[in-house]
């Protein structure tokens, strides 16, 4: 990764469906997951929508801390157990929303925290397969 990680880097998981016209650089990260270059969120967001698509934000955030000295190499190393951590296959797309630089003690440490972030073609977020829609009848028994 020689990518600077900052608040507003989008990491896209492998696989991860995108419209046709959606283009930009990327560069591999932690195992199964890719750094965006040269876009923040909101750069992705706006691409993303003019595409006809949608980028979603879910809730909840995701921290990772890591002992190093200041310095990109330890912001790398917080991310890549963030990445290497998650439990949610839910989402497709990490922000970072905060890089802190901190020292308790005498130790240096990194704080990372992340926001779950979910690109897909229709608006009905995470919609379950096999999904059948309520017709009236069975509305009105209700």
């Amino acid at each position: 990764m020689a990518e600077t990680i900052k608040m507003g880097t989008v990491f896209i998981k492998d696989g991860t469906p995108l419209p046709e016209v959606l283009q930009f650089d990327s560069e591999p990260c932690a195992t199964g997951w890719r750094l965006v270059k040269n876009l923040d969120g909101d750069g992705l967001g706006r691409k993303i929508h003019e595409a006809g698509w949608t980028f979603f934000c879910l809730a909840g955030q995701i921290k990772g801390t890591i002992l190093g000295f200041e310095g990109q190499d330890t912001v790398r190393r917080a991310v890549k157990r963030i990445l290497t951590n998650l439990k949610s296959g839910k989402f497709n797309c990490l922000e970072i929303t905060q890089v802190e630089m901190k020292r308790s003690l005498g130790l240096s440490y990194v704080a990372v925290c992340a926001q779950s972030r979910h690109i897909q073609e229709n608006a009905f977020l995470l919609r379950p397969k096999g999904h059948t829609e309520w017709d009236r009848t069975k509305l009105a028994t209700v």
